[in-house]
């Protein structure tokens, strides 16, 4: 049986992330669990100090609204981020194999350019002439890296 688990950002801040990153990965903000009116609401029942609940009162985690991805949370930190990710996603914009290079090239293009009105940052095209992968690295409002393929 698989693990459940989420994947968990650090960032300054966690309603820009959650904005951007549910528009990129058509997620949703996810809702506070049942019962509770609030995300603050749900964090005081935990026990966690009013110090660091802070401004809660947004969603600070996205998830599948099929149920099939991970939960993302993004949680805040006073740091910057200060190096290039051991981590990053791929957003598999172009099809399979079985789509021409090109057309594959036209849906990757597509995808940055939808990224991008919502933030992203193109950082460079990952290409060299008779590689059959085409791929764009981007980067999230807060520098965060990714690729788009």
């Amino acid at each position: 049986m698989p693990v459940c688990f989420q994947i968990v950002i650090d960032c300054h801040d966690p309603r820009r992330l959650v904005a951007f990153w549910s528009n990129a990965l058509r997620y949703r903000p996810e809702p506070p669990p049942k019962g509770f009116p609030g995300w603050r609401e749900y964090w005081r029942t935990l026990g966690v100090a009013e110090e660091e609940i802070r401004d809660v009162t947004s969603p600070e985690s996205i998830d599948d609204p099929n149920g099939e991805g991970p939960r993302m949370w993004f949680h805040a930190v006073p740091e910057s981020k200060a190096c290039k990710n051991r981590l990053h996603f791929d957003i598999r914009a172009s099809g399979s194999r079985d789509i021409p290079l090109t057309t594959r090239k036209d849906q990757v293009e597509a995808e940055v350019a939808r990224l991008e009105a919502l933030g992203a940052t193109r950082l460079e095209t990952l290409f060299a002439e008779g590689d059959d992968h085409y791929a764009v690295a981007m980067s999230d409002p807060e520098g965060n890296e990714f690729d788009v393929n």
